[in-house]
């Protein structure tokens, strides 16, 4: 005997089934508080002030030439757009941009992710990058991402031997590595 539903139709039915007007309406209701001007100011000059001193710290690695490139020029070069893209939203963002989000509890995961990107650059040389790397994914798959336990240690252990195969086995290159 097949019990029917007491909805007449699914909920993705139900979303096809909205206009885009109630759908637009629906978001903007469960969207969060906006940040306002001050907060794009404020977030356009951290930025601005990291991309500065992620150049400073490039020129002092070496740019060396397009044709011989140093261990600073990729740093500079993201350094450098990233500069660049926090003076744009300082001209033009304070003025129409005010649909960035505010600041919450959920922000700091930005703060962890870039303190624990940071550790890993700092252990990289003095223990290779096997064991960083790993702890690196795990944190970001288990408390920033969410992600269960056992599919953390999963999928950090993946990606760190996939990481091995291609920049050790595969291209060869010099970083530091425990085996």
């Amino acid at each position: 005997m097949e019990t029917k539903s007491t909805q007449p139709f699914s909920i993705n039915e139900q979303r096809e089934a909205e206009t885009p007007e109630e759908l637009v309406a629906q978001w903007e209701a469960e969207a969060p508080e906006k940040a306002g001007p001050v907060a794009n100011l404020m977030s356009s000059l951290v930025i601005l002030g990291l991309g500065i001193f992620g150049m400073v710290l490039s020129l002092k690695l070496g740019l060396g030439t397009p044709d011989q490139p140093d261990s600073g020029t990729w740093p500079f070069v993201i350094s450098l757009i990233a500069s660049v893209m926090a003076v744009v939203q300082l001209l033009v963002g304070r003025r129409g941009g005010q649909d960035g989000e505010r600041f919450s509890v959920l922000s700091w995961y930005s703060l962890v992710g870039f303190g624990t990107l940071i550790l890993m650059v700092v252990l990289t040389p003095l223990i290779g990058f096997e064991i960083p790397s790993l702890l690196l994914c795990f944190i970001w798959m288990r408390w920033l991402g969410g992600e269960t336990w056992r599919s953390a240690v999963v999928y950090s252990v993946m990606v760190v031997v996939v990481f091995y195969l291609l920049f050790i086995l595969a291209f060869g290159t010099s970083i530091p590595r425990l085996f």
